[in-house]
This record gives structure tokens, sequence and C-alpha cells, in this order.
């Protein structure tokens, strides 16, 4: 397993707590290899918004989504989102329908033994279908707010929850489904239903 994929796996299992500082060092003995892919995962950890940077201190994990940022992201992804897959329903190539198609056909395929890491996968994927939607809308503002949110992996980062995946796979063919009929409507539409469900399946760990 590529050291990226290990340090991944343990922020989003929270097996590295969030505001928990990462010792690089610890990291390198730990996994038996040098401090360079060590810092070259984290860096890409950072773009990712899942670790920071912090001066003279090193690495720390993100800290979670409160109830707040957790709501405000939902209100906003609500305000764009069924906009941006109204506009790619009609923008969008064949090229662009048989990719997104092709990734949502990977989200189905059967998950490898370790379930955590199957989940981790999948919230990449997932991130990468809602990018390429709001690519899809040739909408370059709307794109670069949908990619840098980076909501997903903090939404999946907030408590392991199977059944996520497959409601999200449902979901996902319903906003396929109108991408293929080239209806815009049907597309937001099917896109609110989708954002407004993952909303409610995630907003539980707020309320244990």
């Amino acid at each position: 397993m590529e050291v990226y994929d290990i340090l991944l796996k343990k922020l989003m299992s929270l097996e590295i707590q969030p505001e928990e500082r990462i010792s690089v060092d610890k990291l390198a003995r730990e996994l038996g290899v040098s401090q360079t892919p060590i810092r070259e995962a984290l860096s890409q950890l950072e773009i990712q918004g899942l670790v920071l940077k912090v001066h003279l201190s090193g690495y720390r994990a993100a800290s979670q989504l409160t109830r707040k940022q957790f709501d405000d992201l939902c209100e906003l992804r609500l305000l764009l989102e069924p906009a941006a897959a109204a506009k790619a329903a009609t923008l969008m190539s064949v090229g662009e329908l048989d990719e997104l198609s092709t990734l949502a056909a990977r989200m189905e395929e059967p998950s490898p033994s370790d379930p955590r890491s199957a989940y981790n996968a999948f919230a990449q994927q997932d991130a990468r279908f809602h990018a390429e939607i709001a690519r899809a809308s040739q909408n370059d503002l709307l794109r670069e707010i949908v990619t840098q949110q980076r909501v997903h992996l903090h939404l999946f980062r907030l408590r392991f929850y199977a059944r996520v995946t497959q409601d999200a796979i449902v979901e996902h063919a319903a906003i396929l489904d109108a991408f293929r009929r080239r209806d815009p409507s049907g597309a937001a539409t099917a896109m609110r239903a989708h954002i407004e469900n993952a909303h409610a399946r995630f907003k539980s760990v707020y309320e244990d």
C-alpha cells in the first residue's frame, strides 16, 4: 500500500485524530520508509484539506467539521450543484458522459476485503464524480468552488458508515439518467435530492 493511502486511511478512520500533531519521524519509523515519501504524501493531503502545515510546528490533522460548517456546506452545495448539473445536462460532451458513467460503474464494483480502504476509495471517487459534473457545466468559477471545498472527503471522514455508499450509488444513477436524457430540470432535481439525502445521512453525527 502506498504511503499516501496509508495516511489517508489513518485520517479518514480517525486513527489520527482531528487536530492531532503528525510526526514525520514517527511515521517514517512506523512505515519503514524515509521521510521523503511521508512529506510528499502529507503535501498531497494538505492540498486536499485533510492536514494543515503549521509554521514551526510541522503538520496537524485538520479539524473536524462543526455542525455549523456542515450545515453551511450543505446550503452552499444546494445553491451551486443543482445549477451545475442542469448546465452539464445540456453542455456535457458524449465523452464526458461516458467518463462519468465509467466512474459511477467503478463505484459499484465489489469492495476489497478491507472495508475502510474501500470506503476511503469511494469517498475520493465520489469527490471526482461531483467535480467532473461541475467541470462539464463549463463554469470555471463554479468548478473551482466545488473542487476546493473538498466536501466529500470531509463528509466521509465524519464517520464510517458503509450504507452511505449504497445509497449514493442509487442517487448517482438518477443523476446520470437525467444526463442521458439531456434533461436539465431532472438533473437539478436529482442532484438536489442527492445532496439533501447526504446531509440527512451524516447529520446523525451531531445528534448522538
